[in-house]
């Protein structure tokens, strides 16, 4: 009989990651071992939802401690890979982590991409991308559109106390995702890899104008929130004003000019194929986050 799965998640306490655990537990066969990993798995296994903390196993992972990695990988045979915002330099932190992978015998990688990252060679999750296809590990690429939590986390601020979101985004459209969604779909292809590597476009239904998006965070919050349409070097100067480290501020002006020019706005069906059901919504994702806008 084949040994029970054992799945590693890094970012398990983060958006995608921490979905991806409910989901697992919600949804693993009995002998199926989840993994938490972390810089500091006490104060991480400490940060993870009460009905998740007693049926998840904490090990230490750190992706600029590669003594960490190899030990963290033994007997995994699924990996949920999330490149932690605050490293840029793939290729010296996250490509060993790949080979690491293929040494100890991972069947399987979930990697975290975004969407077009496949023709944005100026975002970093391009590179790791290229890793995994060269690596001939079998990998499954999740590409989200612009995640909904974006809005409650990144831009909450802006919103909550200056009634604003002031992007370089333009007036094109842009797609969005729950990333609920998407930790549920990263944990029904770990639990189920997929018989060939692939890449996964992951979106809502529709894509909005900033403006549009503006106007339903007014309706759901019941103030005038408005879009401003800033342009690059604005946006980056008002950034680093409020302490935007400077790899995050290069990403987001990375995805915010591809929205700009109308790349972000494609529409795919995948994910409700994938989850089986309708993905969430944009206003109900307001809806439920509206206390987090509130001054």
């Amino acid at each position: 009989m084949p040994s029970p799965a054992r799945l590693l998640l890094t970012g398990a306490t983060g958006n995608v990651g921490a979905a991806a655990l409910r989901a697992l537990l919600r949804l693993r066969s009995p002998g199926t071992v989840v993994v938490a990993a972390g810089r500091t798995p006490n104060h991480g296994r400490q940060q993870l939802a009460p009905e998740a903390a007693d049926y998840v196993e904490s090990v230490l992972f750190d992706f600029t401690k590669p003594e960490t990695v190899a030990p963290a990988l033994h007997g995994v045979t699924g990996l949920l890979l999330v490149r932690p915002p605050a490293i840029s330099d793939v290729a010296r932190y996250l490509q060993p982590v790949v080979h690491a992978a293929v040494a100890a015998g991972v069947g399987h990688i979930v990697f975290l991409s975004l969407q077009g990252a496949q023709y944005n060679p100026f975002v970093p999750h391009h590179k790791v991308e290229s890793y995994l296809k060269e690596s001939g590990i079998r990998y499954s690429l999740l590409r989200p559109s612009f995640f909904m939590q974006n809005l409650s986390t990144t831009h909450r601020d802006d919103i909550r106390l200056h009634d604003q979101l002031l992007l370089p985004a333009g007036h094109a459209r842009t797609s969005f995702v729950d990333a609920h969604d998407v930790g549920e779909v990263a944990a029904k292809l770990l639990l189920n890899p997929p018989a060939a590597s692939a890449g996964y476009e992951l979106t809502g239904r529709h894509a909005y104008t900033y403006a549009e998006v503006a106007a339903q965070l007014s309706a759901v919050l019941g103030r005038p929130i408005r879009y401003r349409a800033a342009g690059i070097r604005e946006f980056r100067t008002y950034e680093r004003a409020k302490g935007t480290p400077a790899p995050l501020l290069n990403v987001m002006t990375g995805i915010y000019l591809a929205a700009r020019l109308g790349l972000a706005a494609h529409v795919s069906p995948v994910l409700a194929e994938l989850l089986g059901r309708e993905p969430g919504t944009l206003r109900s994702f307001l809806e439920r986050e509206r206390t987090c806008w509130l001054p």
